[in-house]
C-alpha cells in the first residue's frame, strides 16, 4: 500500500542562505558610451561568471548578465534565482565599478608620470 501523506502536514523545505563572497574584477571600463565596463565575478572562490556588462541608463548604471540571442530575443545564460541575490549581486557589482571609476584620475596621473619617466622631454642643442 502506498503511502499517502496530507501535503498540509508536511513542511515546506527550507534553505539556508550561506554568506556569499563576491570578487569584481573590473575590465575595459568607461565613462561613456551604453556599456561601461564589463566585469567578471567569482562566487565564494569556486565559480566565475565571465561577460557580466555594467551598462548606462537613464536611472543610472545596471548589471547585464551574460546572455545568448534566441528565437525570442536574448535570454541570460546565468542569474541570481531570487530578487535578494539579484539586488546584492548587481549592488556590489555597481559599487566596484563606481570604486574603479573614482580611482581613474589617479591611475592615469601615474600613467602620465611614469610616460615622462620613461620618455625623458627632448632638451635642445646648438
Amino acid at each position: 500500500m502506498k503511502n499517502k501523506s496530507n501535503p498540509q502536514s508536511q513542511a515546506a523545505p527550507t534553505r539556508e542562505t550561506l554568506p556569499m563572497q563576491m570578487e569584481v574584477k573590473i575590465h575595459s571600463l568607461s565613462t561613456s558610451g551604453n556599456v561601461l565596463a564589463n566585469a567578471s565575478v567569482t562566487l565564494n572562490g569556486c565559480f566565475a561568471v565571465r561577460g557580466v556588462k555594467v551598462i548606462n541608463s537613464d536611472s543610472g548604471p545596471f548589471v547585464s548578465m551574460p546572455s545568448y540571442k534566441g528565437r525570442d530575443g536574448y535570454k541570460d545564460v546565468c542569474f541570481p534565482c531570487t530578487r535578494e541575490f539579484h539586488q546584492q549581486f548587481s549592488d556590489t557589482v555597481v559599487a566596484a565599478y563606481r570604486q574603479e571609476l573614482s580611482q581613474l584620475p589617479q591611475r592615469q596621473q601615474e600613467t602620465s608620470q611614469q610616460e615622462q619617466e620613461t620618455f625623458p622631454a627632448p632638451t635642445m642643442t646648438m
